[in-house]
């Protein structure tokens, strides 16, 4: 595989941008600590020769002052011709040739100062031996000495001022050179946190862009997509491997989307021809009901026995039918919105009571019915009619699982800001993987045989157009509670008002 150049690695690697830099800010890191040494090194090395050069002053002074001091010990002699008057000339020499030795090591590394130095000592010798000595001797006239000394002691001197200036100079130099590596170091020291700080500060910034942004930005549509709105789109243009996933979760989301409303489509068309077909099926089934019903009464004469129980059976088929298709109906009436709702205040009494007593004509197992409604509920408000077909459909289904002389309890109680109705058997129970999809249109309720298995869906939507909730809690083999809330007035209004 040919390799990529370096501006495109960098466009289509998330973190080669990172890469480089904490890269850069480590060779910078490498680069400081070098620098840093160099300096140091350079400081450390400068500073020893200032005190390289102030040894040399120092030994070069202290060469003058024994040189001054064997002078000032002959002229004493001459003039006082005195013994005592030589000690300075006999310490001087001996401190002389002390600092001539240091002298002549110190400077052994500069061949200008190591000629002067053999200058110095070629002075002295001749000093010593043309003047000092004949003096301490007696050989040299009076009248003569002290012309003689100052002609052999002033080129001396003259050599040791000059080694002396040329060090001054020297220090002057090299004091230059440690206060500018001084200041270099003091700058350095200062700018080497500032570059640090400034890598530091680009990779957070590389990182926030490449990385924390996009991730965000995928974040909140992944949440819009949750939600079921599957048209938001990442767009997001990188090349890196962010924008690799951008563009492959965009295709995959435009894919669900296609997929979502071609399936819209389809179930659209499939519940306008549910309607339609329910529609249309209600007139002759009604018809047939009259029918049947009037056969079975003696209108087109007398009925044996055996036809009677035939025609029953049909009467109750046509039933079932009808009811199927009131059913799809009334659902497809709440899924398209045109259900109207007629909402008063609802009494509960009223509500339990009739449910109560349709439920024990229309079935004939013998369950003993009971309900409590709690004192002092708050107002709701609701089609009493649709809340009484939820309720009569629980109750239906909760009879039909329970077996004789059991106990079927109805209740309805406040809870928060919305009341809470409940329906309880204690019939087999639901497991608990089935509760989640009962109340999903076309799914068969417990104990349910040959039904359409849209009851509870019916009453799930009923309850939905009401603003409210239904659920279920069951345990196998101890029984169920059906359960819906409605909200009370004050709730109620707020939802119309913000629905």
């Amino acid at each position: 595989m040919p390799r990529l150049p370096r501006h495109l690695l960098l466009r289509t690697r998330l973190l080669a941008p990172l890469y480089t830099s904490v890269l850069v800010l480590a060779i910078l890191v490498c680069v400081r600590a070098g620098i840093g040494f160099w300096l140091e090194f350079r400081r450390q090395d400068a500073s020893s020769w200032v005190r390289h050069t102030l040894q040399v002053q120092s030994q070069a002074e202290l060469l003058l002052n024994a040189a001054l001091d064997q002078e000032t010990g002959i002229r004493g002699y001459l003039l006082t011709e005195a013994e005592t008057s030589l000690e300075p000339y006999k310490s001087g020499q001996i401190d002389f040739n002390n600092a001539l030795t240091l002298l002549d090591n110190l400077v052994a590394d500069n061949p200008e100062q190591q000629h002067r130095v053999n200058e110095i000592i070629t002075l002295y010798n001749r000093w010593q031996r043309e003047f000092a000595q004949p003096v301490v001797l007696g050989a040299v006239p009076e009248s003569s000495t002290t012309l003689a000394g100052k002609l052999l002691f002033d080129p001396l001197r003259s050599q040791v001022m000059a080694m002396l200036q040329y060090e001054e100079d020297l220090l002057a130099q090299r004091n230059q050179q440690l206060y500018r590596l001084d200041q270099t170091f003091r700058i350095f020291n200062t700018l080497a946190p500032v570059l640090l700080l400034l890598g530091i500060g680009i990779n957070l910034w590389l990182l926030h862009r490449r990385v924390e942004v996009p991730l965000y930005q995928l974040t909140s549509v992944a949440q819009a997509w949750e939600t079921g709105q599957m048209q938001p789109r990442l767009n997001f243009q990188a090349a890196d491997e962010i924008g690799q996933l951008a563009k492959i979760l965009d295709r995959m989301a435009g894919e669900i989307d296609s997929r979502q409303t071609r399936s819209d489509e389809r179930n659209r068309q499939l519940d306008d021809l549910i309607a339609s077909l329910s529609h249309d099926l209600r007139t002759p089934l009604l018809a047939i009901r009259g029918t049947l019903r009037s056969m079975l009464n003696g209108a087109f004469g007398s009925v044996s026995d055996t036809w009677r129980e035939v025609l029953q059976e049909y009467y109750q088929t046509n039933e079932d039918l009808l009811k199927l298709v009131e059913a799809l109906l009334e659902v497809s009436r709440y899924e398209a919105g045109s259900k109207h709702l007629i909402y008063e205040p609802l009494d509960w009494h009223k509500i339990f009571t009739k449910a109560i007593h349709q439920e024990c004509i229309a079935s004939k197992s013998k369950v003993n019915f009971e309900f409590k409604v709690t004192q002092q509920l708050p107002t709701v408000y609701g089609d009493e009619l649709e809340i009484g077909r939820v309720i009569q459909n629980l109750l239906s289904n909760a009879v039909r699982v329970s077996e004789p002389e059991n106990r079927v309890w109805l209740e309805v109680t406040a809870e928060n800001s919305s009341v809470r109705v409940s329906v309880s058997d204690r019939g087999c129970g639901i497991a608990p993987q089935e509760q989640e999809y009962l109340f999903h249109r076309f799914i068969q309720g417990r104990g349910r045989r040959g039904g359409a298995g849209l009851g509870l869906y019916l009453c799930r939507q009923i309850v939905e157009a009401h603003h409210g909730t239904i659920g279920v809690q069951s345990t196998l083999g101890k029984g169920s509670t059906f359960w819906f809330t409605l909200p009370t007035i004050t709730n109620h209004l707020s939802q119309i008002t913000n629905p």
